[in-house]
Parts: C-alpha cells; sequence; structure tokens
C-alpha cells in the first residue's frame, strides 16, 4: 500500500476510534481532520480572537499522584466584593457570614467544590459554571493526568506502561483534595470520566466521603456498562469495531505521527459529526464549538490508546451508596449519544433522593451546550448546603456566566 494509502488508513481508524473511544471529543477531532485549512485558519483567527473561553485562571498548584506523576489545579478563593455584589443583587437574603476567628480555634476552613473534567478535554471545560461561581465559593478545577497542564502519567511511560485505570483517577483526585482541600467541607462536580473518578475515589476511599464530602453532581457520566453504548449507530458495526479496536489503538498509538497525517487525508468525512457527538442543538455557537476543538487538539492519540481500556473496564455502581446521605445532583443531556440519559436515570436510581435533570436538546457536552441549565442545578445544590447565599445570586448563561467574565 502507498504511504498516502497508509495516511488514509489510519485517518480513518483514527475517525473510528474517536467515536467510540473518546465520545464527546470524537466530533472535535473529525472536524479539524474535515474543514479546508485555508478556511479553518481564518475562522479559528476570528474565533480566537472573538471567543474567550477558557481564560479564567486561578492561583495555580501542583499535587503529586501516588506514581509520582504531576497534577495540575488551580484555585479560585472567595473575594468579599464578589459576595458583596451578590448580595446585592438577591431578594433581600443575606449575605455569606464574615468568617470569625474564635479565642484558641482557628476559623472553619470554606467549602470547597472540586471540579473533575471529562476525557479529552481539561478543566476549562467547566469555562461558564467557573465564570459564575468565581468569587463566590471556593473553587478547585484540576486537569487529569496526560490532559491539559498536568503531566503525563508516570505509570503510563517508559518500557513497564500500564493501560490507566479508573481507580487510578480516584486516587489522582484524592491526591488533588489532600493538597488544594486538605480541611473543611468539600463538593464533588464530575463531567463524563470526571464523575467516573468520583465513583472510583468512593469506592476505594469511602470515610473521605463520610467525613468530608458534602454535596456531589454528576453530570452527563456512567457507574458502568459503557460497553452497551452503541453511540447512535447499527449494534452490529460498534461491535466490530470493538473486537478489534484494542489492537488498533495499540498499533496507532506507537504512531502518532502517521495518525495525526492521515487525519489530514480524511478531508472527506463529515464535520457536523462534531454536532452529532457533543451537541444536539441545531444552533450551537461556532465559537462554543471551536473552544470544544481548542480543548481536544492537545490530546495525542496515543493518550486516547491508554484510557481506552478504563472506560471497557469500568464498574462502579456499588460504589454510588457512599453518596447517599449526601446532597446529590445528577444532570444530564436528554440526548447525549455517548454516556446516553439512560445512564444517569440508573445512577438517579442508586440515590433516590437525587435530584434528577435531564435537559431538553442537550448533547453530551451539556455545561457548554446549555451552561445556563447546569449552572442553575449546580447553584441550587450549593444552596441547599449554604455554601453560597442565595438562588438568585449565582450568574447563569445570561449574566455572570458569560464567557470573558
Amino acid at each position: 500500500m502507498t504511504e498516502s494509502g497508509n495516511w488514509r488508513k489510519a485517518g480513518f481508524a483514527g475517525a473510528a476510534i474517536g467515536v467510540i473511544a473518546a465520545g464527546a471529543a470524537a466530533g472535535v477531532a473529525i472536524e479539524r481532520m474535515t474543514v479546508g485549512r485555508g478556511i479553518r485558519r481564518k475562522a479559528r483567527l476570528a474565533l480566537d480572537a472573538s471567543g474567550p473561553y477558557g481564560t479564567l485562571r486561578g492561583t495555580p498548584g501542583r499535587a503529586l499522584a501516588d506514581d509520582g506523576t504531576e497534577l495540575y489545579y488551580e484555585v479560585d478563593d472567595i473575594t468579599p466584593e464578589a459576595v458583596a455584589e451578590a448580595g446585592a443583587k438577591g431578594t433581600g437574603a443575606s449575605v455569606a457570614p464574615r468568617r470569625r476567628r474564635l479565642f484558641g480555634r482557628k476559623a472553619p476552613a470554606p467549602v470547597t467544590v472540586v471540579f473533575s473534567h471529562g476525557f479529552c478535554l481539561n478543566q476549562d471545560a467547566w469555562h461558564y459554571q467557573r465564570a459564575a461561581l468565581r468569587g463566590l465559593v471556593r473553587t478547585v478545577h484540576w486537569d487529569q493526568r496526560s490532559h491539559g497542564r498536568s503531566a503525563r502519567g508516570t505509570a503510563q511511560r517508559g518500557p513497564d506502561a500500564v493501560p490507566v485505570t479508573m481507580d487510578q483517577l480516584g486516587r489522582d483526585l484524592k491526591a488533588v483534595i489532600e493538597a488544594a482541600a486538605p480541611d473543611g467541607p468539600v463538593v464533588l462536580v464530575g463531567h463524563s470520566m470526571g464523575g467516573m473518578t468520583m465513583m472510583a475515589l468512593a469506592d476505594q476511599y469511602p470515610e473521605l466521603i463520610r467525613d468530608r464530602v458534602v454535596g456531589v453532581a454528576f453530570v452527563g457520566t456512567s457507574s458502568g456498562k459503557l460497553a452497551e453504548v452503541t453511540y447512535g449507530l447499527p449494534t452490529l458495526g460498534v461491535n466490530a469495531v470493538r473486537s478489534v479496536l484494542p489492537g488498533v489503538l495499540r498499533a496507532l498509538g506507537s504512531q502518532a505521527e502517521l495518525v495525526e497525517r492521515g487525519r489530514r487525508a480524511t478531508a472527506e468525512i463529515s464535520a457536523g459529526l462534531i454536532k452529532r457527538y457533543s451537541f444536539s442543538s441545531k444552533d450551537v455557537d461556532p465559537g462554543v464549538a471551536r473552544f470544544a476543538e481548542r480543548l481536544i487538539e492537545s490530546t495525542p492519540i496515543d493518550v486516547v490508546a491508554e484510557f481506552y481500556p478504563a472506560f471497557t473496564e469500568h464498574d462502579k455502581a456499588t460504589a454510588l451508596p457512599a453518596f447517599l446521605e449526601i446532597p446529590a445532583l445528577v444532570l444530564a443531556g436528554e440526548k447525549d449519544l455517548v454516556t446516553p440519559s439512560t445512564h444517569s436515570e440508573a445512577i438517579g436510581d442508586l440515590l433516590p433522593d437525587a435530584e434528577l435533570v435531564l435537559v431538553p436538546d442537550a448533547g453530551h457536552l451539556v455545561m457548554l451546550e446549555h451552561p445556563e441549565a447546569v449552572t442553575d442545578r449546580l447553584a441550587d445544590l450549593l444552596i441547599r448546603i449554604g455554601a453560597v447565599p442565595a438562588p438568585s445570586n449565582v450568574g447563569t448563561h445570561g449574566s455572570t456566566a458569560q464567557p470573558g467574565v
């Protein structure tokens, strides 16, 4: 086969991998393979200049995972100005009380909300929610290993490299909590793989959940049976791809450069896959679509290969009872093809006191597609546990959650 043919084969294989393994990121990855380079360059320049998505930054920090991987996180602390402004916008509700120092005692640590992102994304995927909560509550945003600004997984490098496991990600989350929020109550928020990471944490450290976690939010995630998801495709075809996917992933993971060249040779693949696997709305802001594309561009094919087995093996339904006594939100896009809303309903069945929200006309990246819905329900959860003053004090998509705030 010619070199051009090899590129094309690698490109199509990479596309299949994206759909099955990367899920929401698949459409984004494929869009960057398909649109004419000249047209896309102009569009990128325009969108990058006008869309400040993902530009919010906090105080940086680093946690060390148990295998030595350096995990990057950022902290947004409470600011008196933001709390005062929120109180002024409210409907008579009192502003959060000033922290007092009692003689011989430390003031209690504030609630910390820890956000965990999904596969092939990074902490900036929570842009809208971060903007809305900024200054009102202490938040921690971290990049999972091999994503964003975190280091490549130490255990995934070298001749003895091993695939990532959800249990490892759960231990990573514990390391981040210990470094960024060593004291005080914690709220855990996770999207897709981030929600699975929370389950893995609970499975291994139920005492941490019992002693410190005061609220949880599972967004577009699953407790298991991901091998049964068809991604809106014929079951026979999906099963055929799954049977060969592990071997293909290993092969392409060792030829990352070839795969990237192959992507450029497969321009005929429909760019519409980005909307099919990431969004459901027909009128998604092109700036949001471009933002999602930027998030996926830093995820190499070998990282995809390292993470894929973790999803097929994920089964943490038995860990969910650890959250039974904790205020919980379970939210999903009603038309999510990656982690279907039925998976969120299954989580809701195991957490009967949780608020279950299915957002109409929303896909897998619901927090970007319908940020106001996610922000409002998350704000309500934080209000219920006393972390923020009043419902109207937290901005939504139409106010303080707008990009660039």
